[in-house]
């Protein structure tokens, strides 16, 4: 039987939670059944890793400036590469994609969301807006994909798609090797990490809605009684200058590092020995699935997605969303009671093979598209 030709269409190239999560499902997919093609906003670090792991990637033009050229050039590709499931994942890409698929004829049509996050912008306008589109569009999409339990109940709240058309796929991940002391020793010497002086990082986008701020403005609550730690950021965004700034402000220089967005972020999340996530709202956040994967002891903020990983006191320690001082005192705990923190790393790491695993969401995506296209599963 004829492969069925999948094209995985995302806003930016670059390497978030949802770039990352893309790049999982096009490499795992069943090559017996599928041809993947990769497809997002030009080139870029996405680009790069999809062609070391031989997977096609066409670039489209995706610029958040409404124009008709974007949707006629990706309906093109579309029809030159033959697509016959087109899974969009985000915004841009499922306003563009689920129009270009309708002027192209796409046999099927699968959008997926990161979490809801235009239930949290401040204009209460923009959120009616992108709340009325994500209806419209649901006429063009034959399933839309929610990452976590809570997002389901918001979309069933606003009416975003009929409820037939709704379904929850778990991110997934699977459980990293523990570094060896040889392997932390060399890496952190390249990053001019001392062995022996803890590290406390995050891995996010650089925007409002990942509270980066509220970690800088933990930072000198945490250096007081432990003024050896480093405190790393990994990550690039929107927020990056303001957040330098803070930074400045604050008096961090030389205890907080910025570094970037990073290729190998999952390898230096390792050497953390806490990690961070002072989000203001979540999806299911991949990169905490990522963290509880390599065992890090975790604090993050009690919200929607969140909440349906960890467990307070149990899995990782939760804190109020905008509240620095509890994120503060939460690291500071952990700091002072290692013991304690690797026991969290440990049952954190646990959680990864029953209730996370990569396997669960391959499978469940690849039925989903065989079921549109009429395929035993």
């Amino acid at each position: 039987m004829e492969k069925l030709r999948i094209m995985e269409m995302i806003d930016k190239p670059s390497l978030g939670g949802g770039q990352t999560a893309l790049l999982l499902l096009a490499e795992n997919l069943d090559r017996s059944r599928f041809e993947v093609v990769i497809s997002s906003g030009g080139d870029g670090p996405l680009a790069e890793e999809a062609r070391q792991k031989g997977i096609a990637y066409v670039p489209v033009p995706l610029g958040k400036r409404l124009s008709l050229r974007p949707l006629r050039e990706i309906a093109g590709v579309l029809r030159e590469n033959k697509i016959d499931v087109l899974h969009t994942h985000g915004g841009i890409a499922g306003f563009y994609g689920r129009s270009a698929a309708r002027r192209a004829r796409t046999p099927a049509v699968v959008h997926t969301l990161h979490g809801i996050h235009y239930l949290h912008y401040r204009n209460p306008l923009l959120r009616r807006l992108y709340v009325f589109l994500e209806r419209k569009y649901s006429r063009l999409t034959d399933r839309l994909i929610l990452v976590c339990q809570s997002d389901l109940r918001q979309a069933r709240r606003h009416r975003l798609a009929p409820e037939e058309k709704m379904t929850v796929i778990l991110n997934g991940t699977e459980v990293r090797p523990e570094l060896g002391t040889d392997d932390i020793s060399r890496r952190r010497s390249e990053l001019s990490w001392p062995l022996g002086r803890p590290v406390v990082g995050t891995v996010a986008r650089l925007h409002r809605q990942k509270g980066v701020v509220n970690l800088l403005r933990a930072a000198p609550q945490i250096l007081s009684p432990f003024p050896e730690i480093k405190i790393a950021v990994v990550g690039d965004g929107p927020q990056s200058g303001t957040l330098r700034r803070e930074a400045q402000r604050l008096g961090l220089e030389g205890r907080l590092l910025f570094l970037g967005e990073r290729k190998d972020a999952a390898s230096v999340m390792a050497l953390f020995d806490i990690f961070v996530l002072p989000s203001l709202w979540e999806g299911l956040p991949f990169v905490l699935v990522e963290a509880a994967a390599l065992g890090k002891p975790i604090v993050a903020t009690a919200v929607d997605g969140v909440s349906e990983i960890l467990e307070d006191g149990k899995t990782g320690l939760l804190v109020p969303p905008n509240d620095p001082s509890a994120l503060a005192d939460a690291v500071i705990r952990l700091l002072r009671d290692n013991e304690g923190a690797r026991r969290l790393g440990e049952r954190a790491r646990a959680l990864v093979p029953p209730r996370f695993p990569l396997r669960r969401m391959i499978e469940q995506t690849q039925n989903l598209y065989l079921d549109l296209m009429g395929r035993n599963v």
